[in-house]
C-alpha cells in the first residue's frame, strides 16, 4: 500500500499535506481509491465554504458505490482541483497527485490529531 511519509492521514481515509503558508492540500488515500474502484465523479466543497474536521464535505462516486469525503482538518476552502471535473479517474491513477481541494487551516493544532503513515497503516489492520 502506498502511503507517503510526508503526509498526515485522517481515519476516514483522507490525507492532508500542510504547507508553510497555512494552506493544506487534501485528497483521498490509496486505500480509499482501491476500495471504491473506478471513480466516475467527484463532488468537491465550494470555494469559500468552511469544512470541519471529521465531517463530510464532498462525495466520490465510483462504478461500485458512492462515499462521503470527510475533512481531515477544519478550514476555509481556497481551491478545488478542477481537473477532476473532466478526469475523475485520475484519482485511481494517483490519489496523491489527484488532490481534491485546498484549505486555509483554522487550527493548525488539529494536525496533531492526524495519523502519520505508519499509524494509518496500523489503523487499516
Amino acid at each position: 500500500m502506498n502511503n507517503p511519509g510526508n503526509l498526515k492521514y485522517h481515519e476516514s481515509h483522507t490525507w492532508l499535506k500542510a504547507g508553510a503558508d497555512g494552506i493544506a492540500t487534501v485528497g483521498i488515500t490509496d486505500h480509499a481509491q482501491e476500495q471504491l474502484g473506478d471513480v466516475v465523479y467527484v463532488q468537491q466543497p465550494a470555494v469559500g465554504s468552511t469544512v470541519t474536521q471529521g465531517e463530510a464535505c464532498g462525495v466520490i462516486e465510483s462504478v461500485k458505490t458512492a462515499a462521503d469525503v470527510h475533512a481531515p482538518a477544519t478550514g476555509v476552502v481556497t481551491e478545488v482541483n478542477a481537473a477532476l471535473d473532466e478526469a475523475p479517474e485520475s484519482v485511481n491513477a494517483d490519489p496523491y497527485a489527484a488532490w481534491l481541494f485546498r484549505i486555509r487551516l483554522s487550527d493548525a493544532a488539529q494536525l496533531n490529531a492526524l495519523l502519520d503513515a505508519a499509524g494509518y497503516e496500523k489503523a487499516l489492520g
